[in-house]
């Protein structure tokens, strides 16, 4: 439960953090062309991340990976495909968000969620 509070408690942070890391890996996301180019599209994105913190948390307290299955990830794929929406980058982007949450947590608590976020991340590769 104290992993929930905290990614919960944290999730600005977080999406904060992971957004800036991804920009730096991927400047081409927020460049002119790019899926996150504009105020509005990157408002989209950072929408997208926190709902997906979200979901990991579903799947925390749930003790299940099946949240993230059938709330995140069925239909993801093609969603992200008729946007335009390179489903590499949106796994490059969860690595962040990952990254970013782990970083908030002592190595016991990183170690328990680790694998929901890496079944999120296999997911979308």
């Amino acid at each position: 439960m104290s992993i929930v509070e905290t990614l919960t408690e944290n999730e600005k942070k977080i999406v904060d953090r992971a957004s800036k890391e991804l920009w730096k890996k991927r400047p081409d996301f927020i460049a002119p062309g790019g899926n996150a180019n504009g105020q509005r599209e990157r408002a989209l994105c950072l929408r997208d991340y926190g709902w997906y913190l979200r979901l990991i948390t579903y799947g925390m307290l749930a003790g299940d990976k099946e949240p993230i299955e059938s709330i995140g990830l069925i239909g993801a794929r093609e969603m992200y495909n008729a946007l335009g929406v390179p489903m590499p980058g949106m796994a490059e982007a969860m690595r962040c968000l990952k990254e970013a949450s782990l970083s908030l947590l002592s190595a016991e608590e990183a170690t328990e969620v680790a694998p929901y976020f890496d079944y999120l991340i296999q997911g979308m590769s």
